[in-house]
């Protein structure tokens, strides 16, 4: 892992390491969210304190129908407790059952200038992309600032696209220190994983709004179909290929060993090498690796209950972290008491 944003920045600090990230329920989760997110989550359970959460109220400038966003919200828990998550080690809850967030969101938009947010990237690119905006995509960085800051998180994996939001979040916290006079919230940093952007079927990034996905626990003839589609050149078997520009050597290098790497990138060069055939060493590969996580999933469906009550006992954690940090907004912003 490559870490950015003056990570040494934690020692000395009053706070302790606690580690913070969200997942929206916004669909299948994909190896973009594997490869750029998940597999970071799953090695910090061992580094620090760590709050995991699924985002299902940003996934409401998205999705309108509730009964998408339930079934959603359970296939995301499933994954991630299938993948490797330890709700030993890690406080794993839905957003909405912790509602203080919601009101530290508010106190914080009441002291963030409009300009700041206007400046945000990532509402930038959507509307760029075609997104028609409603409010709470606007304000999403305000949220997404409690979110980190309510549990006084110091470190937060994301991705490259969400630098900028980071960077919002310190900024509100130093405007609510700077106004109340006391150190309330850490100055969050970010970490980068070394994959920090996944090509996607057509090769730009992977992602759920261009429709480029490969879903991480597809399998079968629907997996080999997905596979088979991503996007390569016109080069004819016989010829030479270069590797670097390949969509398909692109997916297989997260996977592959050096060696392994280097022998498809030999076989590309010299011609003979057929895209269909790195296309099925990449399927393989694929199946290889998520095969015991596949399974590791079916036993957690067949347990009925034990995922809500994984859910409930780390809101319960999260929580009691969340009325620590309300309880000093509201003494010192001059709110009544709970």
């Amino acid at each position: 892992m490559s870490s950015t944003k003056n990570e040494t920045e934690e020692k000395g600090s009053k706070f302790r390491k606690r580690v913070l990230s969200g997942v929206q329920p916004s669909g299948k989760l994909h190896l973009g969210n594997y490869f750029g997110a998940i597999r970071q989550h799953i090695a910090l359970q061992d580094e620090g304190e760590c709050f995991y959460f699924i985002a299902d109220y940003h996934s409401m400038t998205t999705i309108s129908d509730g009964k998408t966003r339930r079934e959603n919200t359970n296939d995301v828990a499933l994954d991630y407790l299938a993948l490797g998550l330890d709700p030993a080690k890690a406080a794993f809850f839905r957003q909405s059952d912790v509602p203080e967030v919601c009101e530290l969101s508010w106190i914080f938009a009441c002291m963030t200038n409009m300009g700041l947010i206007e400046r945000a990237v990532s509402y930038k690119d959507k509307v760029a992309r075609g997104l028609v905006p409603n409010v709470g995509l606007f304000t999403y960085p305000i949220l997404m600032t409690a979110d980190i800051l309510i549990y006084r998180s110091t470190l937060v994996p994301v991705g490259e696209d969400q630098i900028h939001n980071i960077e919002i979040t310190r900024d509100i916290a130093q405007r609510f220190n700077h106004a109340v006079g006391e150190e309330v919230f850490p100055m969050p940093n970010y970490r980068l994983d070394q994959v920090a952007k996944v090509p996607g079927l057509d090769g730009q990034k992977m992602s759920k709004s261009y429709g480029n996905t490969i879903d991480l626990f597809a399998e079968g003839s629907a997996l080999k179909k997905t596979v088979m589609s991503i996007v390569t050149d016109s080069t004819p078997l016989e010829s030479p290929k270069d590797p670097a520009r390949c969509n398909v050597f692109a997916l297989y290098q997260l996977f592959a060993s050096p060696e392994e790497q280097e022998e498809m990138a030999n076989a590309y060069r010299q011609g003979g090498f057929g895209y269909g055939e790195a296309k099925k060493r990449l399927l393989q590969k694929i199946n290889d690796y998520f095969g015991p996580f596949r399974e590791k999933r079916r036993q957690l469906v067949a347990q009925k209950d034990f995922v809500e009550d994984v859910l409930r006992e780390g809101a319960r954690v999260a929580r009691n972290e969340a009325r620590k940090t309300i309880d000093v907004v509201r003494e010192l912003t001059g709110l009544g008491r709970m």
